[in-house]
């Protein structure tokens, strides 16, 4: 296993695979999961992850790289429900941003020409809107 966490030591994402973190969960199978973001950039902005913890995505073995593609590809399609446009981004290390050290991608849908990347602040997601949002991203 590559640098940052072990699984399970304090990873906020090996929590929510483990069902002991809340999450508003709008997919998963046996390998990957897909939840909205707590504080988005933009409406239905979602982060999809491997169940297995790897701080990187070379962390994880291919087949897992493999199924998580899969995974961002439908997550991406489900994301086009509500714009056509979108932003997906995998930031691996600490000088690259990476904040949770479990590899995921975050599909940020983009509404317009705003940058939503420099907002001086990202308001926490609404109880009201997450539940709106699961409904439209949950189905298939």
């Amino acid at each position: 296993m590559g640098a940052g966490t072990p699984a399970g030591a304090n990873c906020i994402f090996c929590d929510i695979v483990a069902g002991t973190a809340p999450a508003y969960v709008v997919y998963e199978d046996d390998s990957t999961m897909a939840f909205l973001d707590l504080f988005p950039f933009t409406r239905g902005h979602t982060l999809v992850i491997p169940r297995r913890h790897g701080a990187r995505l070379t962390d994880i073995p291919f087949e897992d790289q493999t199924r998580l593609v899969r995974t961002l590809d439908e997550i991406c399609r489900r994301a086009e429900r509500l714009t056509p446009d979108y932003n997906v981004a995998l930031n691996a290390g600490p000088g690259a941003g990476q904040i949770v050290f479990h590899v995921h991608f975050h599909v940020i849908p983009r509404y317009g020409t705003t940058n939503p990347f420099h907002s001086a602040s990202r308001e926490r997601l609404r109880e009201s809107d997450a539940g709106e949002l699961v409904r439209e991203l949950s189905r298939p």
